[in-house]
This record gives structure tokens, C-alpha cells and sequence, in this order.
């Protein structure tokens, strides 16, 4: 059964504020507001990324950087993607469909998070995850990420320990969610982060560090 325990006075009050804001910037990624405006002053038309879960973020990426590979679970919104892409002339996305094809478990194996694999270490200047397998998609882009780059990890509180106010939050005493995002957090415990939230979900923003 659906809980509504974290429907308290102020989460209705953080979950109508969030739905005015897409309301008014409808051309926005469903990341927290903060983060977009974050990603709009760091973004460069150079960059080259990598996106898990394709949707508004794909074409407002797109805009701003030099080339995106996006991949997509699910075949009927890939389609639907696609056509905005078609429409929108992007001629700089590869969008690719990697249906889910194996248990959660054992994501290391899907054709989805291994489109990860694809990439040459160091050459990427953001992954951004947001999709299926999130923990070994996570997982793979790690040594992907050159040196200075960005790791985004959207509803990071649902996996990793933070202090944040948004329903399903993990706790301290309770460490990661599972071995790969304990091994993910291990293998960035170094690296500089700016963690948002906006009561309702929470995107972090991981910075690889320079040498």
C-alpha cells in the first residue's frame, strides 16, 4: 500500500512550490531548480556528456553542450524524444534505446549501463544519471569522467546517506543503498560535491577532482 506518511504541512508546501516552477520553466531538466541554474553556468558548448534517462534534460543538454549520448529504457518515450529531437533539428544527440533487460541486481550486465563502457576513460565532462541501473551506471562512469568533471546523480538521497528533509532519505547510520553505491561512494569520498534539494527529491553534483 502507498505511504503517505511525508505528506506533512511543509512537504506540501516544498511539492507545490517544485510543481510552480516547472510550471513556469517547462523547458527545464526535472532536476532541482538550484542544480539547473548551477548546470547552466558550468555547462560549455565543447563539452561532451553522457546522460542515463532521456526526457526534457536531453534537449535542454543539448543546447548547451557539444555532443550527448542519451540512453533510454523505454521504448515508446525514446520514441517520443526522438521526434522533439527531430523537431528541434539536434543534429549533436545519440539516443540510445537499451531496453531493461536483466534484474536490478545485475545491471553490470545490461546493455543499458554498459553504453558506459563504450567511452574512453577520461573523456567525458559530465555523466549525468538519471534512469534504470542507476548504481552501475554510476558505477562505469566513474573512471569515464576526466579530471575536473562532473558526476550528477539525481535523487541522490534515495542512495547514498545525507541529511535531507525529502521523503526517503537515507541516513548516516544507514550507508549507502546496497555494495555498488557503497563502492561508488567509496571511490568518490574525495571528491568535491554540491548536494541540492528542493524538499522533494535531491540532486548532487560530484566534481572529479584535478591532478
Amino acid at each position: 500500500m502507498r505511504s503517505f506518511r511525508h505528506w506533512a504541512p511543509r512537504y506540501v508546501y516544498d511539492r507545490s512550490r517544485v510543481m510552480q516552477y516547472y510550471r513556469a520553466h517547462p523547458g527545464q531538466p526535472w532536476l532541482t531548480a538550484t542544480a539547473n541554474e548551477m548546470l547552466a553556468t558550468m555547462l560549455k558548448p565543447a563539452d561532451c556528456g553522457l546522460e542515463f534517462g532521456s526526457g526534457r534534460s536531453t534537449l535542454w543538454l543539448a543546447s548547451k553542450v557539444g555532443y550527448l549520448t542519451s540512453v533510454e529504457h523505454d521504448e515508446s518515450w525514446h520514441g517520443t524524444v526522438s521526434a522533439q529531437l527531430r523537431e528541434q533539428r539536434r543534429k549533436n544527440v545519440e539516443h540510445v534505446l537499451a531496453v531493461e533487460d536483466v534484474p536490478a541486481e545485475s545491471g553490470a550486465e545490461s546493455k543499458y549501463a554498459q553504453v558506459a563502457l563504450r567511452t574512453a576513460d577520461e573523456s567525458l565532462d559530465f555523466v549525468l544519471v538519471d534512469g534504470v541501473y542507476r548504481d552501475f551506471c554510476a558505477q562505469f562512469a566513474i573512471p569515464k569522467i576526466r579530471p575536473g568533471g562532473m558526476l550528477i546523480v539525481d535523487n541522490a538521497n534515495w542512495f547514498l546517506p545525507s541529511r535531507s528533509r525529502s521523503p526517503n532519505s537515507r541516513r548516516a547510520a544507514e550507508g549507502a543503498a546496497g555494495q555498488v553505491w557503497t563502492a561508488v561512494l567509496k571511490a568518490i569520498q574525495d571528491w568535491r560535491s554540491i548536494w541540492t534539494s528542493n524538499g522533494v527529491w535531491d540532486t548532487t553534483i560530484f566534481f572529479k577532482p584535478v591532478r
